[in-house]
């Protein structure tokens, strides 16, 4: 299982837009072969950051079968437009648990 993590700065004033258009994009995420689960948490210090967690079978179910498909594209016209700076991604493996 990989972990994929997304640090999110959302554009301030649009947190409340953000969320509701995640909670729509989320299906699309949730669909794909390879996906297994995800969580969105909001930031307490900072409330117009967030961290996506999404657990994948493999890597390459997020980076080629996610990041390659139409619905992906579905994906960025949802919630891309609300980050700045974009996201920094990064995916992570279990070494202990």
């Amino acid at each position: 299982m990989i972990l994929e993590i997304a640090n999110l700065n959302v554009k301030g004033g649009e947190t409340g837009a953000f969320e509701a258009a995640f909670k729509q994009a989320q299906s699309i995420i949730a669909s794909m072969p390879g996906y297994i689960s995800h969580e969105l948490q909001r930031c307490l210090e900072r409330p117009n950051h967030y961290a996506l967690l999404v657990r994948w079978d493999t890597l390459q179910a997020h980076t080629e079968g996610f990041r390659g498909s139409p619905q992906y594209q579905q994906w960025k016209a949802l919630l891309h437009h609300f980050y700045d700076p974009f996201p920094t991604v990064e995916h992570y493996e279990l070494i202990a648990p």
